[in-house]
């Protein structure tokens, strides 16, 4: 079992920045993907951010060049630095990861039913 814990959303002009952290405990020594997923009410949830074990990162096209996710072992916390923000990223968003070495982080992406453990999920909100 993998405990995972977001935090550092909240409520930000356009424009602006904010940092998420997703605290992972349990077990996660052989977790391969940790990502970054959003959803907004009635949507499907999108993925965001993917950090793979192998130090592979993917982005969705949306954020791309405004996000940065990062991990940290000794911490073992996943990032999200959140930067140029626009009023569509508004969305609760969660951390999940994957135990599954067969796959990269970038099809995660696309397919975050597949995750194996999700964080109860942090809200951001961007006003315009």
């Amino acid at each position: 079992q993998v405990q995972l814990v977001e935090s550092g959303g909240g409520s930000v002009q356009s424009g602006g920045s904010l940092r998420l952290s997703c605290q992972a405990s349990g077990n996660t020594y052989n977790y391969v993907h940790m990502g970054w997923f959003r959803q907004v009410a009635g949507a499907e949830r999108e993925g965001v951010a993917m950090f793979d074990s192998d130090g592979r990162i993917s982005y969705s096209d949306s954020v791309k060049g405004r996000f940065t996710i990062s991990h940290d072992n000794a911490k073992n916390t996943l990032y999200l630095q959140m930067d140029s923000l626009k009023p569509d990223d508004t969305a609760m968003y969660y951390c999940a990861v994957n135990n599954n070495p067969g796959l990269r982080g970038a099809y995660y992406l696309k397919n975050p039913d597949q995750m194996d453990y999700w964080g109860k999920g942090t809200s951001v909100t961007i006003s315009s």
